[in-house]
């Protein structure tokens, strides 16, 4: 694989100047300043959590230990060279300093031609700690999140396993635009969720499960639905390669753990299935007509979460069993009643039907014996020989 220092993109965008809207002294500053940077990985046992690159919180000064062939610049001692400037960070500026002071840091310093100024980031390998226990985040509901190429369904599904709210929708268009656009929208996508879990009080979004989505063959009796060859086939696999799912999966693990969320991650197997069969039609006449297959599959999503089955409950009646046109499940059978003595009562024998005439298909009743007409019985009649 090909690297360019600076970026692939930007050196493309050299040899197409007018379509980019750029002079070429514009085009060189942003290609040396994507080639000036420093950067340094923290080390636990130095001094503010870095050998190379240190910042003290407290006063505000940053030093840089220059290479042996610069050393002589150096206005430190120990080959080191002090920013005359001071730094500091805005954001979250408590918790470097926190980990400045006793553990690594990372630091990155880079200039930006358009502003014209240099910036330093930060950044550090927190603490798990104890993960909590399935147990302890099933006793609260969950944000049931199922990724699709252009959006994200979500529902809330309470401890009872029965969807609870309205769905959600959180657009999610990424096709098409560069990197760094594309990361930004799935942040903040990501937010948004985070944003609902907290309002609904959950305490862990529930997801797929990576890895087990593809089937190794069709069911017996049934065909793979996946177009393979074609035009379909084709934009198929781009809608496919197009679903950020190992970096959805990343970046919401790390952005959770900031809220104070879990990942639970689920069976995927026939999730979507499932909820349009199961969930689709009852969903959309008792929650809201602008369910989707892909909120009914959130909801299956949800649900195995804390341990239900995907399917509904047996029993189950519509949102009004007296008008409903339709029942969720086959009606449970009715016991059986029983007649005085205990035993189970038979079910009286309905009349037949009557009929002023025969029907075609009934058997000619046989002739009628000489005995059964009224009179007296008629003399036998000798055989001859």
């Amino acid at each position: 694989m090909a690297v360019c220092r600076g970026g692939g993109r930007l050196a493309r965008t050299r040899h197409n100047l007018e379509a980019a809207e750029l002079t070429q002294a514009g085009w060189r500053a942003r290609w040396k300043a994507r080639r000036w940077f420093i950067t340094a990985d923290g080390e636990a046992g130095k001094a503010w959590g870095n050998e190379t690159i240190r910042w003290h919180p407290g006063e505000g000064w940053a030093e840089i230990k220059l290479p042996a062939p610069l050393a002589h610049l150096a206005n430190r001692p120990h080959g080191r060279y002090r920013l005359s400037c001071q730094v500091s960070f805005p954001h979250r500026g408590d918790e470097v300093a926190a980990q400045a002071a006793s553990g690594a840091v990372r630091y990155d310093i880079s200039y930006d031609p358009a502003r014209g100024r240099w910036y330093m980031d930060s950044s550090w390998r927190t603490d798990p700690g104890e993960p909590p226990t399935v147990d302890w985040l099933r006793e609260r509901p969950v944000l049931a999140v199922d990724l699709n190429h252009d959006h994200l369904a979500a529902w809330v599904v309470p401890p009872d396993g029965n969807p609870a709210g309205a769905p959600v929708s959180v657009p999610l268009m990424m096709a098409g635009l560069p990197a760094s656009h594309r990361d930004g929208l799935l942040r903040d996508a990501i937010s948004t969720l985070n944003r609902m879990a907290k309002r609904h009080g959950c305490r862990a979004v529930a997801l797929r499960r990576p890895g087990l989505r593809r089937r190794t063959r069709a069911r017996p009796g049934k065909q793979d639905r996946r177009p393979s060859r074609g035009k379909r086939g084709r934009s198929f696999r781009r809608l496919a390669g197009g679903i950020p799912t190992a970096g959805f999966r990343d970046r919401l693990t790390q952005m959770a753990y900031n809220q104070g969320l879990s990942v639970i991650a689920v069976d995927p197997a026939y999730t979507s299935l499932w909820g349009r069969q199961h969930w689709l039609a009852p969903l959309r006449d008792q929650v809201s007509p602008a369910t989707t297959g892909h909120h009914a599959a959130a909801v299956v999503i949800g649900r195995r979460a804390p341990g239900h089955r995907a399917r509904r409950q047996a029993g189950v009646t519509g949102a009004d069993q007296r008008i409903s046109r339709r029942r969720a499940t086959p009606r449970a059978p009715s016991g059986r009643q029983a007649d005085r003595k205990g035993r189970p009562r038979k079910a009286q024998r309905q009349p037949r039907p009557r009929h002023q005439t025969a029907p075609a298909e009934r058997p000619r009743p046989p002739d009628q014996a000489t005995q059964h007409r009224p009179g007296p019985p008629a003399d036998p009649v000798p055989a001859t020989g």
